[in-house]
């Protein structure tokens, strides 16, 4: 099989999947919830490991609490998805709306030049998202991160689509 051809597969596959994962958002969330909590407890027992095994004392010390913390968020995600599903929600509002005033502060210092109005408008984006899932905050944390994941699903197979194209006309590789 062709290179290019590889990457349409892969490309229009995402996109099905994206196209799936939207259309079952809330599951898709639960499904994140799950992978995250599984992610830090598997971290976690390789934070206390190596926390275990060398450095200093004080190092150590705070290598084994932090990854003793991993665990028990970890083990918190898997047996209350719910509440994971909240918790991952408010994180998400809390980076939007802190990349929002980030890139305001920043639009500020740009006022002379012509990146001005992007960034002020990006910024301005990202404290309007942050504010649509605060006030919506009971709907969102069941659906946001499944939307999320399936958008970013759909940007992924897109670009892999034009990647297969830009291969196949021989400029690629």
């Amino acid at each position: 099989m062709k290179d290019w051809l590889k990457w349409l597969l892969l490309g229009l596959l995402s996109i099905v999947f994206g196209l799936f994962v939207l259309g079952n958002a809330a599951l898709a969330t639960l499904a994140v919830t799950t992978i995250v909590g599984f992610l830090m407890l598997v971290s976690g027992g390789f934070q206390i490991v190596a926390g275990l095994s060398g450095g200093g004392a004080m190092s150590r010390a705070f290598s084994v609490i932090l990854g003793v913390l991993l665990v028990l968020l970890g083990g918190s995600f898997l047996y209350n998805p719910l509440e994971g599903m909240i918790s991952l929600t408010l994180l998400v509002l809390v980076l939007f709306a802190a990349s929002g005033v980030v890139r305001l502060v920043v639009a500020r210092r740009m006022r002379d030049t012509r990146l001005f109005w992007p960034m002020l408008i990006s910024g301005a984006l990202s404290i309007l998202l942050a504010a649509y899932i605060g006030a919506n905050f009971a709907a969102a944390s069941v659906t946001l991160l499944g939307i999320m994941m399936g958008i970013e699903m759909l940007f992924n197979g897109a670009g892999l689509v034009a990647l297969a194209f830009f291969v196949r006309t021989g400029r690629g590789g």
